[in-house]
């Protein structure tokens, strides 16, 4: 059955302190971009959604698939792009978040690299031409009040496992003043099985970044250790810092 469509909310824009912002029609923020460095990840949660970097060769990121669903500010997409080298495809609803983001936020236009495509992500993530295809999967699909995830059912992360190529990772961003981590993280589990889910503390602002794989592996401390310092020396990202605070949820 066919959602009904929403409403596309109205898209606007706020800076403060060199940082742009953007928002849907509310004071929730939805993403945000240093005027001064408009390609790195600027928010702690934005960050821990590249963990799943932890769990594939640094020599084999450039050329992999990268998607996101829900482009907020085009962060994850900018750097996947611009700083890893990986083909992108964003998937957005709205598009005037796609205007805004071209015209205030320096996302490049489309090219053999990048797409955004205009559609509601749980139709689109069912197409062919998707599944198995993904390496780095990014869900962060909110409301114009931040309040909860719009999409969050067993189902459609069991549509999110299907994209995923062999070693592929889903990332996902949980917050919300009235959701629940803990039926959230049910639904993930569900679909992916424990053994494949893993977790980071929250931020301070309450985000909590899940990650789940979908063929379950358990990277040695060793090797994770040696990764972060890899991916801290090559992209920036504070990813021995990740280790203190994320782990697989089933021992």
């Amino acid at each position: 059955m066919k959602r009904q469509s929403p409403t596309l909310s109205e898209v606007n824009l706020s800076e403060h302190d060199g940082v742009r912002y953007l928002h849907l029609g509310t004071e929730w923020v939805q993403g945000s971009m240093r005027i001064d460095a408009p390609f790195e990840l600027d928010l702690d949660y934005v960050q821990r959604m590249m963990a799943w970097l932890l769990f594939v060769p640094e020599g084999s990121v450039a050329g992999r698939h990268a998607m996101q669903l829900g482009l907020g500010a085009g962060a994850i997409t900018k750097f996947s792009y611009k700083k890893l080298r990986m083909t992108c495809t964003a998937v957005e609803i709205n598009p005037r978040v796609a205007d805004v983001c071209r015209a205030w936020l320096k996302l490049p236009p489309d090219d053999e690299r990048l797409r955004v495509v205009i559609a509601d992500a749980a139709e689109e993530i069912r197409r062919d031409e998707w599944l198995g295809t993904v390496d780095a999967l990014s869900v962060d699909l909110y409301d114009d009040e931040a309040a909860a995830p719009v999409l969050d059912s067993a189902d459609f992360y069991a549509d999110c496992r299907r994209l995923l190529s062999d070693d592929g990772c889903m990332t996902v961003n949980l917050f919300g003043r009235s959701s629940s981590f803990e039926r959230s993280l049910a639904s993930i589990t569900e679909a992916f099985g424990a053994q494949a889910v893993w977790a980071f503390k929250a931020t301070r602002e309450g985000n909590t970044v899940v990650l789940a794989q979908r063929s379950a592996t358990r990277p040695k401390r060793p090797l994770l250790q040696q990764r972060a310092e890899e991916i801290e020396a090559r992209w920036g990202l504070p990813a021995r810092k990740w280790l203190k605070v994320f782990k697989a949820i089933e021992k």
